[in-house]
């Protein structure tokens, strides 16, 4: 009992100290240095155009018209989530279909026949996986350049630029390798079409 009384004091002073350090000094000195090397980032990635936050760079938005980008296929809801006034939030989850089920082969080629209807220039080519599937997440906001390209003919015409154009704003939200060996390059869906509604500087 004597020698758990002279280490309980022991215990209790190395608990508040690595609380203090791992809890408070640790996580404030990340955030601190986060913000100041790069805010944007630490704060979110928001689009933000003379005051008006258009969203996050991260996150996938849903497009359908002619006109604008279509990124990943997105899950949405509105049946879970409520704000403080009690609207109800819409949010995307992945799917859980397996890749080997009726159903998935079913939901991929309704996809590809809505694909080619909306993209008729584009004949018989094949389409990229990613306009046709889901991410595991449900809320990429990235695509290839070739998925891009492959919706470049649709989006001038329906918006009015020149296919050049389109793809010289394509080209600017192209973002390249990390490291210029890691990965692939993607495009930003979202940045974009901020760009073809003229909101995003070119």
């Amino acid at each position: 009992m004597k020698e758990l009384k002279s280490v309980l004091p022991k215990a209790v002073v190395a608990f508040i100290i690595c609380s203090f350090v791992c809890g408070i000094l640790y996580t404030g000195v990340v955030t601190g240095l986060a913000q100041l090397i790069f805010p944007r980032k630490a704060n979110g990635s928001i689009i933000e155009i003379d005051g008006k936050k258009y969203g996050c760079g991260l996150l996938g938005q849903q497009c359908t018209d002619d006109a604008h980008m279509w990124g990943r296929i997105m899950n949405l809801g509105v049946s879970t989530y409520q704000d403080e006034s009690g609207n109800l939030l819409m949010y995307a989850v992945p799917s859980n279909l397996s890749p080997a089920s009726e159903e998935y082969e079913a939901l991929v080629a309704k996809r590809v026949e809505k694909l080619r209807a909306a993209n008729p220039d584009m004949g018989e080519t094949e389409i990229p996986v990613e306009l046709v599937t889901c991410s595991g997440s449900g809320l990429d906001p990235h695509i290839s350049p070739v998925a891009a390209e492959y919706q470049v003919a649709r989006i001038a015409k329906a918006s009015g630029k020149t296919e050049d154009e389109v793809r010289a704003i394509i080209k600017k939200c192209t973002e390249g390798r990390f490291l210029g060996i890691f990965g692939e390059e993607t495009v930003n869906v979202l940045e974009v079409n901020l760009m073809l509604d003229g909101i995003l500087n070119e």
